[in-house]
């Protein structure tokens, strides 16, 4: 049961509250002012705090900073006269959840700010519950992996980085695979020594050699000195090759040398260079069709294929899409000096159900933008999304189905939690349950 802090000088509001609350079978404790109120929080932690602005002593504000300290991921709904909205959004600014007008429109509006303050609390907490456990386990502060699509990717990764074997990560454009060749650096053995990483289509192909290899003095027009190439730089690290089925055919046996021989020569040079570098690659080609066109060395295939990984792309792992979302603007956000900008229930929903074409490098775009536009709260029509041609065909009934598990996944299979988390019936649920079959 939730239990909450309800804060205001005002005896008769202040049960009216309690009573309606207490009918939602939430436990409620009171406060009259900012000194209980603080008393209060030191005692105990609490699901959700509901506070009015104007205290006997002091303000709502001091409460909103007292519950920060002590409580960071516990929401707090401030309570406001019609006539000071403009003080309430200040709240939320500085991280307030939500407010609520005073007098109360109706019960139901208070039920349904509380239960969706509750939400992002419950959606918070499990938010650092998971960070907390990928940090134990295998993860890293960028990589989000709570989907099982994902989850697969990284249970892979966390057996092939304390190894020394190449890896080659495939996916779509924007899943995110430097970010994961990065991870597997940083739990590898190579983890204090240099990353280098070098996306082989950014470069002239007239200057990829030169860029891997390095190349001595008057080696060719422009060589006015001698150059260090990326697996010199890379020495006893991880050297990452983004792109890879981009390379032309003689950087491909070139390659391939290096990687059997480990030593190579610099461009125009006649010295055999020998390296400790572990390879990590990645593309998002089809390098097995490549082979079969004659466009991609077989064997050098499967000297790179020797741990193949696959990311999904976004689009493939919808219970990942909140969580990145939130990621990236609360980052965002604080970046630029900002709190209190967050998504609506119904933005994540369309998040949710839009194709995300650029995958993760996408949607962590599209959450920088909105952090630099909004203050506050972010509706469906602030998306940025370009037309609807990306839009996925998305149905009431998979939208619905998806709420529902990841409800009961928040509450670890308690049905009556999760019907209240979605504001329904627990009778209503149990009969979505087995229509949908979960």
């Amino acid at each position: 049961m939730e239990t909450l802090l309800i804060v205001d000088d005002d005896p008769g509001f202040r049960s009216l509250i309690e009573t309606i609350l207490r009918g939602e079978d939430y436990a409620v404790e009171t406060a009259g002012g900012v000194a209980e109120a603080a008393a209060c929080i030191g005692r105990r932690s609490y699901d959700a705090v509901i506070c009015d602005l104007q205290l006997p002593d002091g303000s709502g504000m001091d409460v909103l900073r007292r519950s920060r300290e002590d409580m960071p991921d516990t929401p707090v709904v401030m309570i406001t006269a019609f006539g000071t909205v403009a003080n309430a959004v200040d709240a939320m600014k500085l991280g307030a959840n939500d407010y609520l007008g005073k007098p109360l429109s109706s019960p139901d509006e208070l039920r349904i700010v509380v239960r969706r303050a509750i939400e992002q609390g419950h959606t918070a907490r499990e938010r650092d519950v998971l960070r907390a456990r990928e940090e134990a386990q295998f993860g890293c502060d960028d990589l989000i992996a709570g989907d099982p699509s994902m989850k697969r990717a990284l249970e892979l990764a966390s057996k092939v980085a304390p190894t020394q074997a190449t890896v080659l990560i495939t996916g779509e454009s924007g899943t995110g695979k430097e970010v994961f060749a990065r991870c597997i650096h940083r739990h590898s053995p190579r983890a204090q020594r240099v990353f280098v990483a070098v996306n082989s289509a950014a470069l002239a192909p007239g200057l990829i050699e030169s860029e891997l290899f390095g190349h001595e003095r008057g080696a060719f027009t422009g060589a006015v000195g001698q150059h260090t190439g990326c697996f010199e730089r890379a020495q006893g690290g991880t050297l990452f090759l983004d792109e890879i089925g981009e390379l032309d055919a003689s950087l491909q046996a070139k390659l391939l040398r290096v990687l059997q021989e480990k030593s190579f020569e610099r461009v125009g040079g006649t010295r055999q260079i020998s390296v400790d570098v572990r390879i990590l690659a990645a593309t998002n080609r089809d390098l097995k069709q490549r082979v079969a066109e004659g466009r991609f060395r077989e064997d050098l295939y499967y000297r790179l294929n020797a741990f193949p990984i696959e990311l999904p792309p976004l689009r493939e792992r919808p219970g990942d899409i909140r969580r990145l979302a939130r990621f990236f603007l609360e980052r965002a956000a604080r970046n630029m000096g900002k709190s209190g900008v967050e998504l609506s229930p119904e933005a994540e929903s369309a998040l949710m159900a839009y194709a995300w074409p650029g995958n993760v490098r996408e949607l962590e775009n599209a959450m920088e933008r909105l952090a630099i536009l909004y203050d506050g709260r972010i509706e469906p029509g602030d998306l940025p999304f370009q037309g609807g041609a990306s839009v996925q065909p998305v149905s009431l009934q998979q939208i619905e189905r998806r709420a529902i598990e990841e409800a009961l996944a928040a509450h670890n299979g308690n049905r009556t939690h999760a019907a209240r988390q979605l504001g329904i019936s627990l009778r209503t649920l149990q009969y979505r349950l087995k229509e949908y079959g979960i």
